[in-house]
């Protein structure tokens, strides 16, 4: 078995459009929140978001590119080319052969979907542009990033809803682990921020009109968010050997199904996820400083993760630090635990945890150290990321201090 370390990352979210950024904005504990800006906004009766605001594809891509990436797929490939430039990485050679991508994301290309359904219901055109599938297939962000930087190893995209990242970056760790690749560039992207993807949302009748408020007695429901994060998985030794920078090891992963209900969360299943990553990790509850929770800011995930967190760590739950960044990016469904990734490298590498922001009202059910609204300076050697989605699918991450 090979040890697997992060020797890249990069990010596009509503809090910034690099890491530096964003995680300077985590420690700062800044809402990326903001009022929503697409076309029929106003018919939506809700108005806010973590939108990435003032995005430019021209900025970034040129025309005939623009014809084929999706806006998922765009954040997927600046988020990329971040992570490979700082991993330093070059994928010529054998090095191409041995390497691969596996992405997450939940909807894949929602914006041309919402595009081209406006273009043939409500203006009445009756041709679409020809390579509308390739641009909203789930596996374009993916088979994108293996054309760009030469991957020709597996390449794919997972589909887990909420857990689609955690499972993407899961399996990429589980790859380099077991010698099938010397690198993966893994992660997960999603933009369902138009009128038709909030309208979907609107009808579970979870989201919130006017803030993301984790853990907080007060909280009304989740707020989505978009954008992409993405990190480069590479085998220990090879990253070594070339005196790369590593960021954090990836030391363990489990996954789970409830099996229960669609929508409704197991504390049970989410339990049995957490203890497998120690267990993977060969970590005892006393090692792990932080978590990232999940945290919607619903009340039904919200005390399902306490209780799990509490039965799986016992007395030692009292001494953890967990928090939900959802806070301040918003949920980004199937690319959010890429995002919160990078929360748990900061809590590492800095010694900063991110604070749960918009904690107002203490709620017995969430009696955790929920790091409320500032961050904190700790010092942290080992750390989980959970990932809990509807369809009662479980996925945590275990990282370690290198």
């Amino acid at each position: 078995m090979h040890r697997v370390v992060i020797t890249g990352a990069g990010t596009v979210n509503a809090l910034g459009l690099n890491v530096r950024d964003t995680l300077t904005a985590m420690a700062e504990g800044r809402c990326g929140i903001t009022d929503l800006d697409f076309q029929d906004v106003e018919r939506l009766s809700i108005r806010i978001g973590g939108q990435v605001h003032g995005w430019k594809p021209e900025a970034n891509f040129n025309r005939q590119q623009i014809v084929l990436y999706d806006k998922y797929t765009q954040f997927t490939l600046i988020a990329a080319k971040e992570a490979v430039a700082q991993s330093g990485l070059n994928f010529a050679g054998s090095l191409g052969l041995a390497s691969g991508v596996v992405l997450g994301t939940a909807g894949g290309g929602v914006n041309t979907w919402d595009e081209n359904y406006r273009a043939v219901y409500e203006e009445g055109k009756n041709r679409v542009h020809p390579f509308v599938v390739p641009k909203l297939m789930n596996n374009a962000a993916a088979s994108h990033v293996s054309m760009e930087f030469g991957l020709r190893g597996p390449a794919f995209s997972v589909a887990t809803a909420c857990a689609s990242s955690n499972h993407a970056m899961g399996l990429a760790f589980q790859m380099v682990r077991s010698g099938m690749c010397k690198v993966m560039v893994t992660g997960g992207s999603e933009s369902m921020l138009c009128f038709g993807g909030v309208k979907a949302w609107e009808g579970l009748r979870v989201m919130s009109r006017d803030a993301c408020r984790p853990f907080s007695a007060n909280r009304n429901g989740m707020v989505q968010g978009e954008g992409a994060g993405i990190f480069v998985f590479e085998e220990y030794e090879h990253a070594r050997a070339r005196g790369a920078e590593i960021l954090a090891e990836v030391s363990g992963f489990a996954m789970t199904s409830d099996a229960s209900d669609i929508v409704m969360p197991s504390a049970q299943g989410a339990e049995r996820a957490i203890t497998g990553a120690l267990k993977d990790a060969r970590l005892n509850p006393e090692d792990v400083g932080y978590i990232n929770a999940h945290g919607t800011g619903t009340a039904a995930n919200d005390k399902t993760e306490c209780a799990a967190v509490a039965h799986a760590f016992g007395p030692q739950a009292d001494q953890l630090m967990i928090s939900s960044t959802k806070s301040m990016h918003g949920h980004l469904i199937g690319g959010t635990g890429a995002v919160e990734l990078l929360a748990c490298i900061m809590a590492l590498r800095d010694g900063v945890i991110a604070p749960t922001i918009g904690y107002e009202e203490a709620d017995p059910e969430c009696a955790l150290d929920v790091v409320p609204n500032v961050a904190r300076q700790a010092k942290v050697t080992a750390v989980l990321s959970n990932a809990f989605a509807f369809g009662g699918l479980n996925a945590v991450i275990a990282l370690r201090k290198v």
